[in-house]
């Protein structure tokens, strides 16, 4: 891969305000932080997907799991930050979009008939969940989908620093992935649903958990992106690309001020600097 030109890039410095979690056997970022930090037991089980209720009730019947675990991220995050989701300008990553729904459509294909209901259409979109989020909350601010495989986490969190200090404006960041149903299950093989939310604000604030620096010129790196030293942690973060947030949200749970490396996009990884507020 070329590295991209950093010259003449400036730093960026944030602050989060507010976290959302949910994935395999972590139903909040108050359990989640808990197993991070070491004063709870992690132990997986299969995410369950909460049901978009700030959606009306039709738009809620034709959720499916990736709108499910990013709207209740996002709701997460929004509330502890104390912002007003309305206003908040955000950006969603995820490295396949709605999974499921893709699945439904590539067998519709196949089929005799190879009709796609409205629905199905309607939801394979890469955007589809920044628009339910739009109508959930009524959001009617800026919003970005990004699509980076592996990377998904890395290069939202990218854009979304970005965009907080050159707009100087508080921002959404919202990663999630969900698993294919076979066949494509053996060709992509995430095994289950998560999603990571941050909402990072230029300043800090008397809610701010964490300050997350990123130096312009060198935030590409060689070096090894950093691990859990939790066996089932580590085996998340592997295996799902939104965990690949999981080693900067170790790092905001226990406090810590340290750099963090987290997956990118090989053979780069992606440097951070992480301190408590």
């Amino acid at each position: 891969m070329t590295q991209p030109s950093t010259r003449g890039a400036m730093p960026l410095d944030v602050f989060v305000e507010g976290i959302g979690l949910l994935g395999p056997g972590i139903a909040s970022w108050a359990q989640g932080r808990q197993c991070l930090a070491g004063s709870l037991a992690y132990q997986s089980a299969r995410c369950v997907l909460p049901l978009p209720m700030a959606l009306p009730s039709a738009e809620r019947r034709r959720a499916g799991a990736v709108i499910k675990v990013s709207l209740a991220v996002g709701q997460e995050a929004v509330e502890a930050s104390g912002l007003q989701a309305k206003d908040l300008p955000s950006v969603f990553s995820s490295s396949s979009g709605d999974a499921v729904n893709c699945h439904e459509i590539c067998t519709a294909l196949a089929s005799g008939d190879r009709l796609i209901s409205p629905t199905r259409f309607h939801n394979s979109v890469h955007n589809a969940s920044s628009g339910y989020w739009s109508i959930a909350s009524g959001a009617m601010a800026s919003s970005s989908a990004l699509c980076a495989f592996d990377a998904g986490f890395a290069a939202g969190l990218l854009e979304a620093m970005t965009q907080c200090v050159v707009e100087d404006s508080a921002v959404l960041l919202v990663v999630y992935d969900t698993e294919y149903p076979e066949p494509l299950h053996s060709k992509r093989t995430i095994p289950d649903a998560m999603g990571v939310a941050l909402v990072i604000a230029p300043r800090r604030s008397e809610r701010s958990l964490a300050r997350i620096s990123l130096d312009g010129a060198r935030f590409l790196t060689a070096s090894a992106a950093d691990t859990m030293d939790d066996a089932a942690l580590e085996t998340l973060r592997q295996t799902i690309p939104a965990a690949r947030a999981l080693p900067l949200l170790q790092a905001i749970a226990r406090r810590q001020a340290k750099p963090v490396v987290l997956g990118y996009l090989a053979p780069m990884q992606f440097a951070v600097e992480v301190a408590p507020c």
